[in-house]
């Protein structure tokens, strides 16, 4: 996961993941990495949200942080 200063967080879910490797295609943070066949969003990643849109079984999702 990948933890912004809004407290949202990229989480890749690992059953939907594919390994298809769009995500890491279009990171421009080059923040991720495939471990084990599943996308892993490292710390350098900047929440540019790019991987969202490239991930064809949306397994990449945004949370937002819990509480208010």
């Amino acid at each position: 996961m990948c933890p912004e200063s809004t407290g949202d967080l990229i989480e890749v879910l690992g059953d939907l993941c594919t390994g298809c490797e769009s995500c890491v295609a279009v990171c421009p943070a080059g923040a991720i990495s495939m471990r084990g066949g599943i996308a892993h969003i490292g710390d350098a990643c900047n929440l540019c949200r790019a991987c969202l849109s490239a991930c064809p079984t949306e397994a990449i999702v945004l949370r937002e942080p819990r509480g208010g």
